[in-house]
């Protein structure tokens, strides 16, 4: 079994290294090809590659397009790294396990509890004195498709852990600004149909994959449903809100939230697990540098400001 995986994670990772070398070059040609249509100077770094690209361009592009045009492309996922990720998206629900850290103490506890009714499918583990790898080992053997950890601070959340399986990736998420159903009294019970889920404000790249990476939480929905799941990004922090809706009069729309809330920033993206996080390549991470300027933004461009450059 350790074999078999070992093979589908080096598969899997020749996959990819195949589609980063094919998108870079795909980006060369639309560079070059944009600068010839609006006559403009190509770009020093590509002059050298520039004709030889231009030539490639003209007979390896026209067949995609020409699929395109005639509407026999393959899926609009296929080749990509989510294609290996979240293949199975949409047609089988996602399920999750959602644990904490070592000796949680009681509010964490409720914490967790409050989580495992925001992500249908998903069922609450205690950690006890399991290690990681045991953890992981447990769940690709149970068909699970998602890991969350939750840490805390003095009983208070303040990290989120999300690990996709079997392969990844691993997203690392600070949380601030908690406030529990538990705090709020006389707040009724939570629905528990599949949400409808409102993305706000994820343009750049890496807004798009923290976008997918939070979105493939949660299977499809009922056209029916009365749950609304928002993250809002501003300035770079993700503002979880929870509400259930009804019509009043006909059409005028009463949102009632149910909690919790919180928000949440996104530090570190790696493409492995949490089982071999030290040895995972690292997708993208905020450092310390990228600091430097208050206007700089990551997940939206409202600013002028696009973040392309920085995913590794």
């Amino acid at each position: 079994m350790l074999r078999r995986q070992a093979r589908l994670r080096r598969e899997y990772l020749y996959r990819k290294n195949i589609q980063d070398k094919q998108k870079t070059i795909q980006e060369k040609k639309d560079k070059i090809k944009r600068s010839l249509e609006e006559n403009i100077p190509i770009h020093p770094d590509l002059r050298k590659d520039a004709l030889h690209l231009q030539r490639k361009a003209e007979w390896e592009d026209a067949g995609p397009e020409l699929a395109v045009a005639q509407g026999t492309e393959m899926g609009g996922a296929c080749g990509t790294n989510e294609d290996d990720e979240y293949r199975w998206a949409g047609v089988e629900d996602p399920k999750i396990v959602i644990t904490t850290s070592r000796d949680p103490s009681s509010r964490l506890k409720m914490f967790v509890k409050e989580l495992r009714l925001i992500f249908p499918n998903s069922q609450r583990m205690n950690r006890g004195n399991y290690e990681m790898k045991q953890l992981i080992h447990a769940c690709r053997a149970n068909d699970v498709t998602d890991f969350i950890i939750v840490h805390e601070h003095r009983g208070v959340p303040d990290s989120l852990v999300i690990c996709h399986l079997p392969y990844g990736p691993t997203a690392y998420f600070t949380m601030s600004d908690v406030i529990m159903r538990h705090d709020i009294p006389d707040i009724g019970t939570m629905s528990e149909q599949y949400p409808h889920l409102v993305f706000h404000n994820f343009k750049t790249k890496i807004g798009l994959r923290a976008m997918s990476i939070l979105k493939y939480l949660f299977p499809v929905p009922k056209e029916d449903s009365k749950r609304v799941i928002t993250f809002a990004n501003h300035d770079d922090y993700i503002s979880f809100r929870h509400h259930t809706y009804k019509k009043v009069n006909g059409r005028d729309i009463e949102l009632s939230e149910v909690g919790p809330r919180f928000q949440l920033k996104l530090y570190e993206i790696k493409l492995g697990t949490l089982d071999a996080a030290a040895a995972a390549d690292t997708e993208w991470a905020l450092r310390p540098y990228m600091n430097t300027s208050h206007k700089r933004r990551f997940f939206s461009d409202d600013d002028g400001w696009q973040q392309e450059d920085d995913i590794e």
